[in-house]
């Protein structure tokens, strides 16, 4: 399965694009659903899912403690990009 996320419009002015691939240690605004609006770093990417987990989105659970919840990559707009993976970072720059 494919799936992706939309760029900010600083990021996609810079790097030519619309959407890239989520990866871990991105930071994301949440634009639809009951989080909408919370900003946080990715946590966890599930690509079979084609979902995300991001720091500060839990649920709390019937017995105590906390759940991270799965937001669809789709809903969710990448505002700042991890540049740690140099060659995902090449690739973006290549696109221009």
């Amino acid at each position: 399965m494919r799936f992706g996320s939309h760029l900010s419009e600083e990021l996609r002015q810079k790097y030519g694009r619309r959407s890239v691939r989520p990866r871990v240690g991105d930071t994301v605004r949440i634009m639809r659903g009951e989080f909408k609006g919370i900003e946080g770093k990715i946590t966890k990417v599930i690509p079979e899912e084609g979902k995300i987990n991001v720091e500060g989105v839990t649920r709390e659970k019937a017995k105590g403690g906390t759940v991270p919840i799965k937001i669809d990559s789709s809903k969710v707009m990448v505002i700042s990009l991890n540049t740690d993976d140099k060659l995902r970072m090449k690739k973006l720059e290549a696109k221009k």
